[in-house]
């Protein structure tokens, strides 16, 4: 046999080979959406994002579906069963067994039992679909409105949803990138998309959605707050001082706080009407508020600080902590107890 010949038979059998390799790896992938999240004993110490009480369970969700709770103020935890392993940013529960989480690829979770199992209601796909389903042809749909669904339609399910907010077991909002964002009345059954009912012509993304008193506010970029306007059923921006993102807001009526990048955090006493600065001398960004059974506000960095106010959010004091690490998310237990997450997991820690 000559050489030609024998190098034609070795580049067919290594093309050969090639083809079988990626026909194998294209047989055995599993989108994120469809693959459940694999049981793992250091769940509790990975990255966790969200955290929420659960009547008196704590619930954690983070990286590759990982979802742990605590029923003695975490000193044990369980993993729950989850049906994705896509990563999960955000988690609530309106009553101590209904609970919803989100995250990446547009999912959304359920759980009726308190957060041990869950099963997926929502994602990326169903959400592009109803986009267009919706606004194709609607008296609503602008031509720039038609072509930026179109648009998120052809991208597919990579976009995030990153908060959701329960008012009760029925009734709730999933925000996310690119100013998505639907709401339910029957409990996730069924979602309805509030594109074109939100001011928000850049498409700015939206980072969290809490209900605060008997208003409903967003965040997001470029300084940028809604509220809810229940008479015309619209999210209305409210101007704030600030140009940078809000990552979160808690408070309570006459005294919100809205947390964002480098330390920022304004509080406005009138409803969002106007705002004003409050130092809090951390120079990185606040991922985390909750606010304690006595009041107090709590928050927590990125550099790992902890931040509490004792006067509604007018200053702030850093407070002890345990080996501080990157955090997220934050969680009161109780009136001197909170649950942190972040890079290493999770941890509770005393507010002293």
């Amino acid at each position: 046999m000559n050489t030609r010949k024998i190098m034609a038979i070795a580049m067919a059998a290594l093309f050969l080979s090639a083809s079988m390799a990626v026909t194998v790896a294209v047989a055995a992938y599993k989108d994120v959406l469809d693959l459940p999240s694999v049981m793992s004993r250091h769940a509790s110490k990975s990255l966790l994002i969200g955290v929420c009480m659960a009547g008196k369970r704590i619930v954690c969700v983070g990286q590759y579906g990982h979802i742990v709770f605590s029923d003695d103020q975490g000193k044990t935890w369980s993993q729950a069963s989850v049906p994705v392993s896509c990563d999960l940013v955000s988690v609530t529960f309106p009553t101590p067994r209904q609970g919803w989480a989100v995250g990446h690829d547009g999912v959304v979770l359920h759980s009726s039992d308190a957060g041990a199992t869950w099963v997926k209601q929502f994602d990326g796909r169903a959400a592009a679909k109803l986009m267009v389903d919706s606004y194709s042809g609607s008296a609503a749909a602008s031509v720039v409105l038609a072509g930026e669904i179109g648009k998120i339609a052809g991208q597919g399910a990579d976009k995030p949803f990153l908060d959701v907010c329960f008012e009760n077991e029925t009734t709730g909002f999933i925000v996310g990138a690119f100013s998505m964002i639907f709401r339910t009345t029957d409990g996730g059954k069924s979602w309805t998309p509030w594109y074109d009912r939100i001011d928000n012509p850049k498409r700015y993304h939206l980072y969290s959605i809490r209900s605060i008193g008997r208003e409903l506010f967003i965040t997001a970029e470029q300084g940028t707050v809604f509220k809810l306007d229940q008479q015309s059923g619209r999210f209305k921006a409210v101007k704030t001082p600030y140009s940078g993102s809000f990552f979160g807001i808690t408070g309570k009526p006459g005294a919100l706080l809205a947390i964002g990048m480098r330390g920022n955090a304004y509080r406005s006493r009138d409803n969002g009407s106007n705002w004003q600065k409050v130092e809090t001398g951390v120079p990185v960004g606040l991922m985390g508020a909750t606010m304690t059974e006595d009041g107090k506000i709590v928050l927590v960095s990125q550099g790992g600080q902890l931040l509490v106010s004792g006067d509604d959010g007018a200053s702030f004091a850093q407070a002890r902590i345990d080996r501080p690490s990157p955090a997220a998310g934050v969680v009161a237990l109780d009136k001197g107890t909170v649950a942190i997450v972040g890079q290493l997991g999770v941890k509770v820690q005393a507010i002293k």
